[in-house]
């Protein structure tokens, strides 16, 4: 196919292509620009094109791929990254604690708690307390780092639900003063 010919049956398809575009983006302003982006890597890549295939299909798939990888472009970047470092707080889910200054823990009363945790999961648990990372503590008790994360992952839940038992009854007692 000539540069020509070529050039002459995608401008027969210009307002077909205007139209899919502005079904894709719902956007003029988007869809503009998807139509431009699809005329820059039809023209670019026209040797791609072999003759007596779809034209009209070729070109809506480079449109609709196109738009996918801008979707997943801008789904990627409103993704929110959790920079701590053990990727806990966005896991934790929406249950949490109130720690409220009336009933925050004692450091004495945390430490006991932890003391009374198994030793399996006490250890992993204050090295990363520590500030040891995941990896340097697998390294040092010779665990997989997998093990690591879930032994750290327990020790957490238990100490929550050691909280939420010793505590429960602050909720109960905010109740009456009210």
């Amino acid at each position: 196919m000539s540069q020509l010919e070529f050039y002459t049956r995608f401008d027969q398809m210009a307002s077909l292509l205007h139209s899919f575009a502005y079904t894709l983006t719902k956007n003029v302003e988007d869809a503009k620009d998807l139509y431009q982006e699809t005329a820059f890597r039809a023209m670019t890549n026209r040797e791609k094109f072999r003759p007596g295939t779809n034209f009209k299909a070729w070109l809506f798939t480079i449109m609709k791929n196109i738009f996918i990888n801008n979707y997943r472009k801008k789904t990627k970047a409103n993704t929110i990254m959790d920079s701590t470092d053990n990727m806990y707080y966005i896991n934790s889910g929406s249950i949490s604690i109130s720690n409220g200054a009336e009933s925050s823990i004692m450091m004495q009363e945390l430490t006991k708690m932890i003391a009374g945790l198994d030793d399996s999961i006490k250890i992993p648990f204050l090295m990363h307390y520590q500030g040891y990372k995941y990896q340097e503590i697998a390294d040092h008790l010779d665990l997989p780092l997998g093990t690591v994360k879930s032994r750290i992952f327990f020790a957490r839940k238990e100490l929550k639900d050691l909280i939420g038992k010793r505590y429960s009854n602050l909720d109960s007692l905010k109740e009456r003063s009210k």
